[in-house]
């Protein structure tokens, strides 16, 4: 299977943090939100990280006539037995905002002690040429650190300003975009997912 370089890819998601991120990433393809077609949001029912990327990716593709990305992420926190997992956007409930999501996971966790504090996102993405595609391209990344007892930062989105990287000795939220782009779960998926789009590539 081929695929061109100038091709335009929907992007099946419309939180605007990870638009951003997959835009910078991916700058050499011209990334289309699928909200510029009106297209609504996949209900996510899947079980699995994997599952929903693809019912996001092929409800895109479906809609827009177009090849289409989606990805599906979250917090697997250890203590928690993987939770909040494939709910982490509305681990605290349908329409959520990051900040409730973030309060409801700290006092899930008070009382836990640092060591036992230890959690990773995990990002899988996937690329469709088209809706029927048998062979959709599929991308995973893994970011290991642990959870804080409170916030810490002002960058990023989500689960980043209480979600500790070692490496770097501060907050996700303290970092820079370009860092947090060469570290996170999803730059590391979207690193691999590149190289293998570049294969289908005219």
């Amino acid at each position: 299977m081929t695929f061109s370089t100038s091709q335009q890819i929907v992007l099946a998601s419309g939180n605007t943090g990870k638009i951003k991120e997959i835009q910078a990433i991916l700058a050499k393809h011209p990334i289309i939100p699928q909200s510029a077609f009106n297209v609504a949001e996949a209900e996510e029912t899947g079980s699995t990280f994997v599952e929903n990327a693809i019912i996001k990716a092929r409800n895109a593709a479906l809609h827009c006539k177009l090849p289409a990305i989606a990805d599906d992420s979250g917090l697997v926190v250890d203590a928690l037995n993987g939770a909040p997992g494939v709910i982490s956007a509305r681990y605290a409930g349908v329409g959520a905002s990051d900040q409730d999501n973030v309060r409801k996971l700290l006092q899930a966790l008070e009382g836990v002690p640092d060591k036992q504090r230890s959690a990773r996102f995990i990002c899988v993405i996937v690329f469709m040429e088209h809706a029927a595609d048998p062979f959709p391209l599929i991308a995973q990344g893994v970011w290991e650190g642990r959870i804080l007892t409170h916030p810490i930062g002002e960058n990023g989105f989500g689960y980043d300003p209480v979600f500790w990287v070692p490496e770097h000795n501060c907050a996700s939220a303290e970092l820079t975009s370009a860092v947090k782009n060469s570290l996170s779960h999803r730059g590391q998926a979207l690193k691999i997912l590149t190289a293998l789009i570049k294969a289908r590539e005219l």
